[in-house]
This record gives C-alpha cells, sequence and structure tokens, in this order.
C-alpha cells in the first residue's frame, strides 16, 4: 500500500485492483458510486499514482490488455486450458525474442539473388512449406516444394549454385532431409533451415540457421505431433520481410 496515500484513497485503490478488469469500462461517476468514494479522492489517488486522472489511468489499462492475454473469459475453465494458451504464448515471444535480424537480412539478399528457391519438407512441416511457396510465387519468385522422401534425395543432387534450398524442419533431424543437406553441402548450394533444434544435423549442414523455441509440452504425447508454431512464425517473419524488399526495391527503381 502506499504510504502517501491516505485512508479513503488507499480504500479505493484496494477496490480497484480487486475489480481491474471492469474498471476500463466505467466511468468516475459510476466507480465513485460502486467505491462508495467521492470523485475528487478518484483524481487525487490517481494523480498520487502517476496518472494525469481517472482517464489516462483507464487508457493505460486498455493498452495493457492489448499486450496481455485476458484470462477474464476463462477463468473458470480448466487449468490446462490456461497453461495451452501460455505455451503457445511462450513460444511466439521466445522465438521471436531468438532470431538474429542479421541471419534474417543474409537469408534475404540469398533468397532475392537466387533464381529459384528449392523447399524442402516433411509430415506436418509441409503445411508451413506450402504456404511459404505460395507466397514466394505471389511475390515474384520462382519457388518449388518437394516433400517425398526419395524426389527430396534425388532433387538434392540436381541443383546448382543459383540455387537456394530452404528446410523446414522441427527437430533437425529427419533422414531425408538431412541426407540432401549433405548433397548441398558437397555441391556447395546456398541453405536455409527454418527450424526449433539448435542442436541438430541439419543445423550444422546449413548455411544459415533460423532458430526458434519448441516447448517440451505436448497434449499429444502418444504422437510425434508437436507445434509447428515457432516455424510458423519464422517462416511469416521470412517472408514479410523479403515482401517489403521487394516493394521496396521496386519503389526505388
Amino acid at each position: 500500500m502506499d504510504s502517501k496515500l491516505s485512508e479513503a484513497e488507499a480504500y479505493l485503490w484496494k477496490y480497484i485492483t480487486k475489480h481491474m478488469n471492469d474498471i476500463p469500462n466505467l466511468s468516475i461517476v459510476k466507480l465513485s458510486e460502486l467505491a462508495n468514494v467521492s470523485t475528487s479522492t478518484i483524481v487525487r489517488t490517481m494523480k498520487k499514482k502517476g496518472y494525469e486522472g481517472f482517464t489516462s489511468f483507464k487508457h493505460h489499462l486498455k493498452e495493457q490488455a492489448s499486450s496481455t492475454i485476458n484470462f477474464a473469459k476463462v477463468d473458470r475453465v480448466d487449468e490446462e486450458i490456461r497453461r495451452s494458451i501460455l505455451k503457445n504464448e511462450q513460444e511466439v515471444v521466445r522465438t521471436i525474442n531468438m532470431l538474429d535480424t542479421g541471419i534474417i537480412e543474409d537469408a534475404i539478399q540469398k533468397i532475392g539473388s537466387s533464381q529459384r528457391i528449392i523447399l524442402f519438407a516433411r509430415a506436418f512441416s509441409e503445411l508451413i512449406a506450402e504456404e511459404m511457396k505460395i507466397k514466394f510465387q505471389l511475390a515474384g519468385k520462382y519457388c518449388e516444394l518437394h516433400t517425398d522422401p526419395n524426389i527430396i534425395k534425388t532433387m538434392s543432387t540436381r541443383l546448382s549454385k543459383s540455387d537456394t534450398v530452404i528446410f523446414v524442419s522441427l527437430n533437425g533431424e529427419t533422414e531425408e532431409l538431412v541426407v540432401a543437406a549433405k548433397n548441398c553441402y558437397k555441391e556447395e548450394i546456398t541453405t536455409i533451415l527454418i527450424t526449433a533444434n539448435n542442436d541438430s544435423r541439419l543445423t550444422d549442414l546449413c548455411e544459415l540457421s533460423l532458430i526458434g523455441f519448441k516447448s517440451e509440452i505436448s497434449f499429444f504425447p502418444d504422437y510425434e505431433v508437436r507445434s509447428r508454431l515457432p516455424l510458423s512464425v519464422i517462416a511469416r517473419i521470412l517472408l514479410d520481410s523479403y515482401a517489403i524488399r521487394v516493394s521496396r526495391n521496386k519503389e526505388d527503381n
């Protein structure tokens, strides 16, 4: 409790903290009625707490709510749902924090100077790679996606130095992708990896690695269907950045 607050102000602040979710929707008059204090007490309390007034305080709460998960609507729901929401938030936030903008810049330049983009992906990562293929094509970049194990291994031996290969793999250990990466490494083909495993064989073999955060929590423990959300976040950032660069280059020309 703030020692500078009077008894009435301290009571009001305690009331506000207990009903924080309701405050943004209340007028100063309504709050006065509910808390049984005067409007002048509300104004004085806000100023002592560092706000210009009650409206300023409400604006602060609304801005805070826009960047913080609001569990008000799921307070009565199973704790596992809350845990699931926080798991996804953690994967997104930590993935973004882990990304190296220098590597993103290098990847964009490699992609831009390549004649072809070749995507290799397997299993659930194919969905992310398919979206990437479409977006590259929409941006005017030639792009192919290969998901069949035998085609991936064969295709990796028929590339040229003007190609850039992008591997999309959650664990970076899928055998046919590792074989393809070895072939690319041998022929000095540019390779970019989107993964969530910094210690994988693909990470060692690829020229540029964009690495996300993978939660150890799985709600399908009997199956290998862990979240590809980190890969999706990385792919979106890479593609958005590339699209911005393409648009900027067009404007400059």
